[in-house]
């Protein structure tokens, strides 16, 4: 599954970054690696973008940037 497509309220855990190049950089400088669990705290209003807390701090991505994360559920966790 990727990022994207988490529901609001649950937690991830980062599997790939799935692309290259710049934008891979740009995520990776926002602190999304491989590992790193993901909470999906909210989503705007016309879906774009969605407030996540990574490593303990609140991040907002643009949704277009989050199908390129691939990740998996952290079982009954949050971060």
């Amino acid at each position: 599954m990727t990022l994207n497509e988490v529901p609001v309220g649950k937690s991830v855990q980062v599997e790939k970054i799935n692309c290259q190049g710049a934008l891979k950089r740009r995520i990776m400088d926002m602190g999304i690696t491989k590992g790193v669990k993901i909470y999906v705290r909210k989503i705007a209003p016309f879906g774009d973008p969605m407030e996540l807390t990574v490593r303990g701090y609140e991040l907002s991505i643009r949704k277009a940037d989050a199908a390129n994360i691939l990740v998996a559920d952290v079982a009954g966790s949050s971060c």
